[in-house]
C-alpha cells in the first residue's frame, strides 16, 4: 500500500471523529453570539488611540450581551432544571 493511501485513511479516520463531535455539538459550543460586540470595541479602540472613555458605550454593550448569554446558557444548562 503506498504512503499516501495509508496517510489518506488516517486522515478520513480522524475526520470522521471530529465531524462526530462537530455534528453533535452544542449550539453555542463553539460560537460566542457576542463577539461582534468585541469586535466593535476594539475597533473603536484603535480608532480613538485606545482612549477607553471615548469606547464606554462598546463596552458596556459587550458586558451586556456577555451577561445575557451567560445567563441564558446556565437556564438551559440541564444540572439547573
Amino acid at each position: 500500500m503506498p504512503a499516501d493511501t495509508v496517510q489518506n485513511e488516517q486522515h478520513d479516520k480522524a475526520w470522521e471523529k471530529a465531524e462526530r463531535k462537530f455534528s453533535h455539538k452544542t449550539a453555542s459550543e463553539y460560537y460566542d453570539p457576542c463577539q461582534d460586540f468585541a469586535d466593535r470595541s476594539l475597533k473603536c479602540m484603535k480608532r480613538n488611540g485606545f482612549d477607553r472613555e471615548m469606547c464606554g458605550d462598546y463596552f458596556q454593550a459587550y458586558r451586556d450581551c456577555k451577561k445575557n448569554w451567560l445567563n441564558q446558557k446556565k437556564a438551559a444548562s440541564p444540572q439547573s432544571k
